[in-house]
């Protein structure tokens, strides 16, 4: 079962991988701007986040593996049109109702594997999971790049359906149904909870294009505060809520969410940056692009299963911790790169943040997993997603607009248009002009601005570890058999 979660997950890890890959051929082939390539990347997220909650309550109710399976479905068959698209509004729509069965597949794997593993043998199940999951996001920028190479773009998108169909027939096969008690559908909670978080992912990706002050990012953050607030009263009087409130009571729970949050924030935008400089600024090819992130993927492999170990002799709160401080000071390396630096110290930066989520991986899902009731495992996990996916989605704006507006700052005041706003500019105007100096301009610009958005980095990681430490609970150890048999035998005259 574990096996067949692991594939329905890499159907999605593998898509988003070669997406970052092909960001070059869609700028190049589509003809696509700055904001259509932040479009491609939101469009999914958007709909993903608006929907989550809703999608892992339904799969509570009329079972958690049927929502696994429509979600592989539809996010197989999206990427039919995702690759026949001939515009990049026709890949922003397919990457949209992606999103949709992103929604649906998401929580499932989550909400399965809490149900099937006990306590004991969650973490471990994490760690495997997360290990397999590390090798999707090897093989699908090696497998992308191959495409790349002797194919048009489209066919990255291609690969997404046998995964797909294998995993269905495997989870019908293999995955037994599970469900919550049948309850009373919460119409209200979901529509509130659909309005809440699209608006509020709505006025997160519009901050780079139209700015915090614009009526776009205004309305959107009122809406998304009025429907959220809506939400929460709801939930906390409604005789059968879809997400119970008492959940966030819960020090783990909340706990181990927010650093999930400002994890992915550290993360996500940053990972879009790394990607841009293998391509633009050390000039590697798709192909070489996916190979260069094998240090990263390597060392999170490896380190899982040293954060199980430490998580079973130490605790969940110091594994967790101690992986965030880590990534933190991965992040600190990367922050500290100059132009001349190049691949090398990108290993070591890429080493060290390896390092640090797989210590941190397994402490920060087991914990939040092991604090869900079992008739509430797929709204639960729905949770674990949404802030993830919200503070990706933070990310991607906010350092977004950090990463441009250092490289403008970076560049030379006599460079003027477009190629003082984005380096995949300067560099085609550079090679159309024959002019070396520009080129090299915006390269060591693109290098200052990734490494002060590594500072963002840097922080997120300290402050997640700091919060992990003060705010995460031991759980209570059960007692054994052997320790229940010994107190009863003392009770016992004569025993």
């Amino acid at each position: 079962m574990l096996g067949v979660l692991c594939l329905s997950l890499l159907v999605v890890v593998i898509d988003n991988t070669v997406l970052n890959v092909a960001i070059p051929s869609l700028i190049r082939d589509l003809h696509a701007t700055n904001s259509d390539i932040q479009w491609i990347i939101d469009a999914y997220i958007l709909v993903f986040a608006g929907l989550l909650l809703t999608a892992g309550a339904l799969s509570d109710r009329f079972g958690r593996r049927r929502g696994l399976v429509i979600g592989l479905i539809m996010f197989g068959g999206a990427s039919v049109p995702a690759a026949l698209a001939d515009s990049p509004g026709q890949l922003i729509a397919a990457r949209a109702l992606m999103g949709v069965g992103g929604a649906f597949l998401m929580p499932g794997t989550l909400s399965i594997l809490t149900t099937v593993f006990d306590d004991e043998e969650r973490k471990k199940a994490i760690a495997i999971w997360s290990s397999v999951l590390m090798v999707g996001a090897l093989g699908g920028p090696i497998v992308g790049g191959l495409l790349l190479q002797h194919f048009w773009w489209g066919s990255v998108f291609l690969i997404n359906i046998p995964i797909a169909a294998v995993a269905v027939v495997a989870a019908v096969l293999i995955i037994p149904e599970s469900r919550g008690p049948a309850s009373r559908p919460d119409l209200v909670g979901a529509l509130l909870s659909i309005i809440g978080m699209t608006a509020l992912v709505w006025g997160v990706i519009c901050i780079p294009r139209d700015g915090w002050s614009s009526p776009q990012v205004r309305i959107g953050f009122v809406v998304a505060a009025a429907a959220i607030a809506g939400f929460a009263f709801w939930e906390r009087h409604v005789r059968e809520p879809m997400l119970p409130m008492k959940l966030f009571r819960d020090r783990n729970f909340s706990g181990a969410s927010l650093s999930i949050v400002l994890l992915s924030f550290s993360s996500g935008g940053l990972m879009l940056a790394l990607t841009q400089y293998l391509q633009f600024v050390l000039g590697y090819g798709p192909m070489k692009t996916g190979v260069a992130f094998i240090p990263l993927i390597v060392s999170v492999m490896a380190f899982n299963g040293i954060g199980v170990v430490v998580d079973k002799r130490l605790g969940a709160r110091v594994a967790l911790a101690a992986g965030l401080a880590v990534l933190g000071a991965g992040f600190g390396l990367l922050a500290m790169m100059s132009p001349g630096d190049g691949y090398p110290r990108l290993v070591l930066a890429l080493v060290v943040m390896g390092m640090g989520s797989g210590v941190a991986g397994p402490a920060a899902y087991g914990t939040l997993l092991a604090a869900l009731p079992p008739d509430r495992a797929g709204v639960g996990s729905a949770v674990n997603d949404t802030v993830q996916q919200v503070g990706q989605a933070l990310s991607v704006a906010i350092l977004g607009s950090v990463l441009t507006a250092a490289y403008s700052s970076a560049m030379p005041d006599d460079v003027k248009g477009p190629a003082h706003d984005s380096i995949g500019d300067a560099l085609a105007i550079a090679a159309a002009r024959g002019d070396t100096a520009l080129a090299a301009a915006a390269k060591d610009a693109f290098v200052d601005a990734m490494s002060t958005t590594a500072v963002a980095g840097v922080f997120g990681g300290l402050i997640a570890a700091v919060i992990a430490f003060t705010v995460l609970r031991p759980s209570p150890r059960k007692p054994s058999p052997a320790a229940d048999h010994d107190r009863s035998s003392e009770s016992v005259p004569g025993a």
